[in-house]
């Protein structure tokens, strides 16, 4: 696809009300701090306080079978690696930084302290030029960027990726769905917790100002995380924690209570 040809309609679920979900009330948000390339959320809050991540759309693209394709139930979409499409699509790669995303997904019933081994969490993410696979102009026949993963013993899933871009009207963040089981996820039945990651701004203008994201500058610098629509009620629980660097890739981590 040339240019950013679907920053109106192919982006109105992270624009409008209408497509919203109701939104859990969040705790008050925290301060970011930045300390050399390690992005962290400063937090007094202690692990008997633990609230359940917030729901959030899934926007229209999620590709579970709720708007639409089902890539859920597609031989090969358990794997780790979200940069290549899979199966019988086109089989292209999504270039950009390099993004590591582990998501760690706790009880939150139990203070977050116990983890969701056997969960599985499907993850998807637009790519440098804000589209997203399966659906926007140019990139119906992949299906990159999408993933499941089944949660170890300590709760976590890993995914290899590429840090997404920023398209018009929506700060830059990652959906995610969390299932029960690996079946539940594979059958796309059952969906326990539907949530979106946000990144500190810090790490976005470093990200940005690389060769192939020139289009999410001017959109960055029109938003905020205080006035996104979805994250401007509190992002507190949804800001990963990222470290690296251009040169090396990033990592960006997250709990997840449910």
């Amino acid at each position: 696809m040339s240019g950013h040809q679907h920053d109106h309609d192919d982006h109105e679920h992270d624009r409008g009300l209408s497509y919203d979900l109701p939104v859990l009330a969040r705790r008050r948000m925290i301060p970011v701090s930045y300390t050399h390339d390690v992005y962290k959320r400063q937090s007094s809050s202690s692990s008997a306080e633990c609230a359940t991540i917030p729901n959030e759309t899934a926007g229209p693209y999620p590709g579970d079978g709720s708007n639409g394709v089902n890539v859920l139930k597609e031989s090969g979409v358990v794997r780790s690696d979200l940069t290549r499409s899979f199966g019988d699509s086109a089989g292209g790669t999504a270039e950009g930084v390099p993004l590591t995303i582990t998501l760690t997904v706790v009880d939150a019933a139990s203070g977050c302290g116990t983890p969701k081994e056997g969960a599985a969490v499907y993850l998807w993410h637009c790519d440098r030029e804000g589209n997203y696979s399966l659906y926007s102009e140019g990139v119906t026949e992949e299906n990159y960027l999408r993933g499941v993963q089944e949660t170890d013993d300590k709760g976590q899933v890993t995914f290899k990726s590429i840090f997404p871009g920023c398209y018009t009207g929506r700060w830059p963040h990652i959906h995610f769905e969390v299932y029960g089981s690996l079946d539940d996820a594979t059958a796309a039945t059952a969906i326990t917790n539907t949530s979106q990651l946000a990144f500190a701004q810090d790490v976005c203008e470093a990200v940005y100002a690389t060769d192939g994201y020139s289009r999410s500058v001017s959109n960055l610098s029109q938003l905020s995380l205080e006035t996104d629509n979805i994250f401007s009620d509190g992002y507190e629980q949804q800001l990963a924690t990222v470290t690296g660097s251009v040169d090396k890739g990033y990592t960006a981590t997250l709990t997840v209570p449910v």
